[in-house]
């Protein structure tokens, strides 16, 4: 810096600096008539002295952006939500379209069978959900031997499975059911 240099490359200069040491390198090369070339994690260092940012994309890819790291950000940001708009607007004719579709088809109805189905795992659901909660409360009380416990463990598991399928096939049903 001695002999007035006109380009400088500067890798990480923040780090381990003090906040006076970091006011005064920032001052100064603000102040710097020559063309800095940095590289750093510090967001606000770079803002205040960079415009002209090089986006390193993957691949050999290096685009130079026109403006510090926050206008970088600042435009992805943008970009992306145009992105999802674009994504949005061609969604909604197929969504407009499957509106449609289902207009068009008569909606099925329960055949009597499946109606008595319905109503029983309706049923069914309660009294499983009854008897999980009596075994959840004995086995809170402390009062069982561990094979007991082992025992309610087992059957509250396989009250779970078969509350899991019955109120998959009521969802199934309820779709239909008036």
């Amino acid at each position: 810096m001695i002999k007035n240099p006109n380009f400088l490359i500067l890798d990480e200069p923040t780090n381990d600096l003090d906040l006076i040491t970091l006011n005064v390198l920032e001052d100064f090369l603000a102040k710097f008539g020559g063309c800095l070339m940095l590289v750093s994690h510090d967001r606000y260092f770079m803002d205040r002295l960079v415009d002209h940012t090089f986006v390193f994309e993957g691949q050999g890819l290096i685009r130079d952006f026109a403006g510090n790291y926050s206008d970088f950000r600042t435009e992805e940001a943008e970009k992306e939500r145009a992105r999802v708009e674009a994504a949005k607007a061609v969604e909604k004719p197929k969504a407009d379209w499957k509106a449609e579709q289902k207009k068009e088809q008569p909606k099925k109805k329960l055949s009597f069978k499946e109606q008595k189905e319905f109503e029983q795992l309706g049923e069914d659901i309660e009294q499983l959900e009854i008897q999980k909660a009596e075994l959840v409360e004995k086995m809170n009380a402390g009062t069982g031997s561990h094979e007991d416990l082992a025992t309610w463990a087992k059957e509250i598991e396989e009250i779970g499975d078969q509350l899991d399928e019955k109120e998959l096939r009521w969802l199934e049903l309820s779709e239909f059911a008036e």
